[in-house]
Order: structure tokens, then sequence, then C-alpha cells
């Protein structure tokens, strides 16, 4: 075996210090995090987190800018100096420490974290960490937690501020969990803190700390809307016109695209985005953009998607291939919709990064012959998916089948390595 030479490290010496700091403030800090805190040319933080660590304070104070971008550009800028970040708890679970290792090399960090709210919210209530359901609502969509409103789950939920509880109430109450517990858990490990217990159709508390996280004992009334963990999920879970790849269908086409982690799909053809919002219910880290050229039924997915809990589902009103051109490019693609329209599957196949799936589903005679042409020319599998449904004969039951669908799936060569 012959050795190659190491390439030379142009990694920076660790400059930036990031703390975490709870409502404890610099009690509940170690002789460390104390002394970097102190020694630090530049230390910034939210105001909040400046007044708790003020007594040790000594240099030059930068509090958040908004967007926060603009601070992680200062933080950047100052490169070389002896930096601390001053944070909420843990750095690294929903916090500033995920930020700025989004541009600034881990290498480059010293971290001292401090437990979490997720963490002391655990402890007061006794609940294990492990069995729970995590979720930061702090500057996102309240919508975030509906994917996880099982039936006696437990989740602990941060939210953005004191209107975060009676907000997060109301939406349990308006899907059927109105008898579900609300735990209401203020200021954790500080002098103000307090623990409230709540049934959410009944929530009346007044008074709430803008620092607050909620758990939430899921309880299901009859009605309520649960979404099944599995694929294919009933269409009438989703508002349509009808223009909506029906639940069998969208098992095995949800099967045939194959979603993997952080993956991006374009569903083309949107119609309610049925197959777009599955696929980001895979996973919390899938990507979709649906494309619809009917703009009312691009605001329907708009609202399926707050229903669905998926904000990261991006709609683009327009028609294929024009709206694709700008479009980041996909994993994955699904045609539902337009496939048989000049130049669709063309700029599909060619937009598809190598090694990525491609599904289009055909029920007129023109995409079928669309889809055997393809088939013909590159290969990939075709499928013929028949579906009936009993249904009422006069006074007995018969078998009424369903418009059968042709499908092609097709992967992307990988690009030439050698």
């Amino acid at each position: 075996m012959r050795c190659l030479p190491m390439a030379e490290n142009p990694k920076i010496a660790p400059w930036l210090t990031i703390t975490g700091i709870g409502e404890d403030g610099i009690a509940g800090l170690g002789d460390e995090a104390k002394r970097r805190i102190a020694k630090a040319e530049l230390v910034c933080g939210g105001k909040r987190h400046l007044e708790l660590a003020d007594s040790l304070i000594t240099g030059e104070r930068h509090q958040w800018l908004s967007p926060i971008e603009r601070s992680v550009e200062f933080i950047k800028a100052a490169r070389g100096r002896n930096v601390c970040v001053l944070a909420s708890g843990d750095p690294f679970f929903f916090g500033m420490g995920a930020t700025l290792s989004r541009t600034i090399d881990p290498s480059e960090m010293f971290v001292i974290p401090a437990p979490s709210s997720f963490s002391l919210a655990a402890s007061r209530l006794g609940w294990p960490l492990q069995d729970l359901a995590l979720v930061s609502l702090h500057g996102r969509p309240l919508d975030l937690i509906q994917p996880h409103l099982q039936p006696g789950a437990r989740i602990l939920a941060l939210t953005s501020d004191e209107k975060g509880p009676s907000e997060l109430a109301a939406l349990l109450a308006r899907n059927g969990f109105g008898q579900s517990g609300l735990i209401v858990l203020e200021a954790l490990g500080g002098e103000n803190e307090r623990v409230t217990k709540h049934i959410a159709a009944g929530f009346s508390q007044e008074i709430v700390s803008p620092l607050n996280i909620c758990a939430i004992e899921v309880v299901a009334e009859e009605s309520a809307r649960v979404l099944p963990l599995t694929s294919g999920l009933d269409d009438g879970l989703f508002e349509h016109d009808g223009q909506i790849t029906k639940r069998e269908i969208r098992a095995v086409t949800l099967s045939a695209l194959a979603p993997r982690k952080g993956e991006l799909l374009w569903d083309i053809g949107g119609g309610s985005g049925s197959i777009a919002i599955e696929w980001m219910l895979a996973h919390p880290a899938m990507r979709a953009i649906a494309i619809e050229a009917d703009a009312e039924r691009a605001e329907r997915i708009a609202r399926n998607i707050r229903a669905f809990g998926v904000p990261g589902l991006q709609v683009v009103t327009g028609s294929a291939p024009l709206a694709l051109g700008d479009l980041a490019q996909p994993d994955a693609i699904f045609v539902g919709g337009g496939g048989s329209d000049p130049g669709v599957m063309d700029a599909a196949m060619a937009a598809l990064r190598p090694g990525g799936r491609l599904v289009a589903n055909g029920v007129t005679l023109e995409m079928e012959a669309v889809l055997l042409g393809l088939q013909a020319r590159h290969g990939g599998a075709l499928i013929r998916i028949d579906i009936s449904r009993a249904g009422p004969v006069g006074s007995m039951q018969g078998w009424r089948p369903a418009m059968p669908v042709t499908q092609w799936s097709w992967v992307k060569a990988l690009k030439d390595r050698s």
C-alpha cells in the first residue's frame, strides 16, 4: 500500500465560545464558562442574555439584530478576536449554535451547553425525553405540531411568546383534541418559574411569561383529525375538488418515489398537493415544491399545507415546463398532471439530478402513449394499477372499477465518473 500525503489543515484555532445560559444566570454557570465570558473581547446575545451575565462582561457588547442573519455576519467579521456568544440552554438544540454552525466551522468553536428548556421541562414533569415528541414553535408556524397529535402521545412544544399557549390550546380544540392536558411551564430555572395545568378546551390563563414551553398529553376525541403514520392517507383528510391522487394510487406512488431524508421533490400538477404533503410527512427534513397551473387549486394546496403541518412545502403557481426553470434541482419528481403537454416530460427528465427518481401517472390514452414511448426509449418500469370499489347494484353490491392508472418509474443514470 502507498500512503498519500495528508492535505494541509486549513482550519482556524477556536476563537468563538458559545455558552448556554439559563434563567438562573451566572449562578448556573461553571467556572470555565464564567472565565470565558469575562475574558471575551466581544460578547453577543439577546437583551435578556446580556442582562443575566452583566456582572461578568468586560468586553464590547452586541445585542441580536433583526433579522438574525445580520448578527451572524457581524460575528463572522469578528473572526480572530476573542468572541463569546450567550445562548439559551443548549445552543445546539434549536439554538444559536445550530444557526452559527451553518457558516462557521465547528472546529473554530468552543461550546459549553446548559440544560435545554426541553430537558428542564421533562425533569419537572418526570417525563422521559426519549419517549416525547419535541417541537420548536419559536418563530415557526404553530401548524408544525399537527403530525405529532397522536392519541396518547406526549409532546413538549417551545412557543414564541406569551400568546403561544392560548393559540396552541385553540388549535387543539379546533382539531378534536380539546380534552388534552396542557401544562404551561414558565421561566424554568429562574426565580419566577411557574408550572400550571389546564385542559386545552378550557384554557383561560391570562398572564403568561413569554419564556414558556407547553407540555401536551394528547387525548383524541371521536372527531379528532389524527394523521395516520403510513402513506396513503384517507382522501377525506384533504381538501380537494376531485383532482387528487386517490389513496391507493398515492400509496403505490410514494413507494415508487422512495423518499429519503432531506431530499427535494417536484410535484408537477399538484392538484390538492397530496403527493407532496405525504412526501413531507415522511421526515421533518423532507423538502418539496408543488407546481400547479390553476390558481384556485394552488390556494387549496396552501390550505392543505396548514392542515397537515408541513409549512416547508413551497407552492409555485404556473404551468410546466415554463414554471420549472428557476427551481432548485430535485432528487425526485412526480408528474401527476400535464405530463402529456409538450415539453413537460423532457424538462422534468433533464432537471432531475443524476441518480434521482421520476414517477409519472397517466389515466388518459394520451398520457399513457407518452409513458409507453418514454419507457421504450429510456427504460424504467411500467405498471398498470386497477382499483375496484364495492358499490350498490340495485339492492345488492358489486365492483365498480375506477379508471386504471398507468405508472412509469425511472431512475436517471449517474454521470460518468471516470
